[in-house]
């Protein structure tokens, strides 16, 4: 069992980094990450001061608005810092201290950008992926005994994979969901890949359809893809052996049972 204060420092380091997540999702885009020393209000410009750039507590104490203009402030901003919170303390409590802890954090890191950017602006800054893409890999490669053209070999599977949805499809997903996917790859592996494209395709399926019935979206708006991928790929990081192994314990079964 882990001391319960490194949870407790975990989980504070992911909120302070949720924060600095949003921040760098919203400005890469639009390439301001450098423009302002200065957190600030996107609607009035209004500089913040430190005691509304608390995370997840500014947003409840001001009511979800701004202090300035009385805008309102995106729930988007406090489930980031949440989610990222929880992440780092999973991937504490799942790897330990390790070098899979950080490849995870690092993983997290990455996804937990490519959500806020795709959410904003339905994109997927290639500087973002190309800024983690050689960390990622010299981690995988340090961590595990796994040949570097193995690890090589996933990242280029996800490409593969999603590229050959894309042109059996017609469009509909975007160049930088396979380039996601080609970096979830080099972490998760080819089977982490296969599992991540059904969660997600999954998810995504059951997430529009309610969007959809409760008019929130209609039927041919298009949806940022790369959240469900973001999810589905942290659920293979974490989850995905024990779940392929189950899956294919389930399959011998049902075989051994019908050919009795």
């Amino acid at each position: 069992m882990q001391p319960i204060f490194l949870y407790v420092v975990f989980f504070i380091l992911g909120l302070v980094f949720g924060s600095f997540f949003n921040v760098v999702g919203i400005r890469v885009p639009l390439r301001g990450f450098l423009q302002h020393t200065r957190s600030i209000c996107p609607h009035c410009l209004h500089t913040l001061s430190w005691y509304e750039l608390i995370p997840v507590l500014s947003y409840f104490l001001q009511l979800a608005k701004c202090r300035q203009c009385s805008q309102p402030i995106s729930p988007l901003y406090p489930i980031v810092e949440c989610s990222t919170a929880i992440l780092f303390t999973v991937s504490f409590h799942h790897f330990g201290l390790s070098g899979s802890f950080l490849l995870s954090l690092l993983f997290t890191s990455l996804l937990m950008i490519i959500i806020v950017t795709d959410l904003y602006y339905m994109l997927i800054p290639d500087k973002i992926l190309l800024l983690f893409t050689p960390f990622l890999f010299l981690l995988r490669l340090i961590e595990t005994s796994i040949p570097w053209y193995e690890v090589l070999f996933g990242g280029l599977f996800g490409l593969v994979s999603l590229a050959i949805i894309i042109l059996l499809s017609g469009g509909g997903i975007g160049a930088g969901d396979m380039k996601l996917i080609g970096v979830m790859g080099i972490v998760i592996g080819w089977q982490g890949v296969l599992l991540t494209l059904c969660i997600a395709a999954l998810l995504g399926v059951v997430v529009g359809y309610c969007l959809i019935m409760a008019k929130v979206t209609r039927r041919q708006q298009p949806i940022p893809f790369a959240p469900f991928l973001a999810v589905a790929a942290l659920i293979s990081l974490f989850w995905g052996e024990d779940i392929i192994q189950t899956y294919f314990t389930l399959w011998k079964s049902a075989f051994l049972f019908f050919c009795r």
